[in-house]
Order: structure tokens, then sequence, then C-alpha cells
């Protein structure tokens, strides 16, 4: 008896025995997006069946079959500056956003300012215009950042693509020493908003469907002012100086961080303290803080500051109580890079 299988040619190339058999399935490689499989993906599958027939193999492949990859619709906004210090009835003041395109499809997105949230002291008063992007990419509001319109210019975002965003409001004459103030950004998909599921038709990339995501096509993210009485000037410099008397940030060079803190109004910065972790690649070089010139040593003792190693290494320098009168206050000290 023959122990080989019948193979019925059926013009198809129909298994009839394929489920004795073993098939492989054959998958072009996919490259793997944080944002997914790019809509209009094509996935194509064919099969394989391999088999002796009286000695000879044989192998038939099956259909091809092919599914269009539709498009996700996702976004997330994130918070990207800490909580912003203000006096009152300040203008122009601006908290910085990062709109994040999370879908796997080009999508444009609406843009919302809300500065009138529950839950905080004082309501911020949007500036004419408020949103602006960070068009030079400084994390700083200036004169070159371009204004918002909404519907002429809403930012267009690829797949994992964002785009940095200002909200920018004035502040209340009548807001109050520690108060805090809310405003909240907000990014709508274009094409549409829903339930994770919802459906519309054609009006993803390539016209494939468009599917709303776990973010419901939404999202939104809020920043906060907190008024205070004074206002500080706070900056930080290096300077690098390489083992070859140059100024390359070669292995072994060393790295002198300048920071500097000004009370720049009136009123009392209480138990100011200026906390500076090392950074990572880099290590502290020993005994090297100074306080306006004069050394600061490493250890926690009577001094006004130390190398705080309970955690990662950082510089901890306490300045006391500062007014105008004090002026600048310098904290220097250096690292080398590893």
């Amino acid at each position: 008896m023959d122990k080989h299988p019948t193979i019925t040619d059926t013009g198809n190339r129909g298994l009839p025995l394929a489920a004795a058999l073993a098939v492989i399935g054959l998958f072009g490689a996919m490259p793997v997006l944080a944002a997914g499989t790019p809509a209009g993906t094509l996935i194509e599958n064919t099969a394989t069946v391999s088999f002796d027939l009286a000695g000879t193999p044989i192998s038939l492949q099956s259909n091809t079959t092919t599914i269009t990859v539709v498009e996700r619709i996702d976004v997330v906004v994130t918070l990207q500056s800490s909580q912003l210090l203000v006096s009152p009835s300040a203008v122009d003041q601006a908290v910085l956003f990062r709109v994040t395109n999370t879908g796997n499809g080009n999508e444009t997105f609406s843009l919302l300012i809300d500065s009138t949230l529950v839950g905080d002291d004082f309501d911020p008063v949007p500036a004419v215009p408020a949103i602006y992007f960070d068009s030079d990419g400084s994390g700083d509001f200036n004169v070159g950042d371009l204004a918002y319109d909404p519907g002429v210019n809403d930012p267009v975002l690829t797949a994992d693509a964002s785009v940095d965003v200002f909200l920018v409001n004035d502040i209340p004459g009548t807001a109050l020493n520690g108060q805090v103030g809310f405003t909240q950004l907000t990014a709508t998909s274009t094409t549409g908003t829903g339930v994770p599921g919802t459906s519309y038709a054609g009006l993803g990339d390539g016209g494939v469907d468009a599917i709303i995501g776990t973010t419901q096509g939404e999202a939104a993210a809020v920043g906060e002012y907190l008024v205070s009485n004074v206002e500080l000037s706070f900056v930080k410099t290096q300077a690098v100086a390489d083992p070859f008397g140059g100024t390359e940030p070669v292995p072994g060079a060393t790295i002198t961080y300048t920071v500097t803190v000004e009370v720049t109004s009136a009123g009392i910065a209480s138990a100011s303290a200026l906390s500076d972790p090392i950074p990572v690649y880099t290590t502290y070089v020993p005994d090297s803080i100074r306080l306006n010139a004069a050394a600061i040593s490493d250890g926690a003792d009577a001094d006004a500051g130390e190398l705080d190693t309970s955690g990662a290494p950082t510089v901890v320098v306490r300045l006391g109580d500062l007014t105008q009168a004090d002026g600048i206050q310098t904290v220097v000290f250096q690292v080398t890079i590893d």
C-alpha cells in the first residue's frame, strides 16, 4: 500500500490534506515602530505545504492574503515646564508643553487653551494670541515664536513626531503671594474623536479607515503659575578645560559649572537653597565647591553646603534668606568627564 497521500489539483491549488501536513507562514520582515506599523502598510501572507510523493519532494503555495493596516489616532500632551514663578500683574508668562502624535499615521491637531480650571486659587488671563509654537526650539518664549492660528496653521504631525507649544497668560494684579493658577493645553485630532474603536471611513492616510485609539483622539496637560512677591534671576554656565590646554570636551576634561542666583525684586526669598545633581558620565572633583569664591567642604558640617551622596551625588548649597540687597550669589563646582 502506498504510504504517500494522493494530492488532487483543484486548479486553485487547494490543500485538502493541510491539516495533516506542516504548514509554514511566509511573512516579510516588518520594522518595529513606537507608533506601530504605518497606516497603509500591506500585510501579505502566503502559506507553503511540503510533502513527499512516491519519493519526489513536492511543494505547493496557497493563495496570498492581503490586509491593509488602517490608521490609529492617538495623541499625548506633556508638560515641559516646572511650576512657573510669577508676580502679580506680570504679562506674557509662558508655560511650555509638548504635543506628540502617538498614532501610526499623519495627523492634524487643533489646539485649545483653558485657564478657567477649577481647583486653583486664581485664573490666569490668556494673552492675545495665547498659543505659540516654540519655533526656534529654545524652550524660551521670544519674539521669533510663531503664533497659533486655529484652522490655519494647525500642527500636522507624522507618526511619533512632536511639536512644542507655549501657553501665554497674564497674571491678574489681584493674585496674592503663594497662590497657584492653572492653565491647560488640549490637543484634538481634526479627523475626529470618540471612544476607542470609533471608525472614520476613508479618512486615514491614503484613504484607509481611521480608528480612534486609547487616547480617544484628544489629550490635555496642565501647567501651573505660582505667585511670588520675590523674583529671582537664576543662570547656569559651563566652561571646559581639556588635558591638552584646549577647551574640547574629551574624556579627562574638566567642566567648571557656575550658577548665579540674584533677587531682582522687593521681598525676601526665605531659606533659599541650590541643588545641582552631578551629571551622568562625569565625576565630581573633590573639594571644588565655592560660594562667592569661599571654599565649601564636601562633608555635611557647619558650612553652607556639601556633596550629598545619600542618593545620586548632588551639590547642595544653602543660600539662606536673600533680598535684592544681597546681590548676586555665585556657586561654582567642577566635574571631570569619565
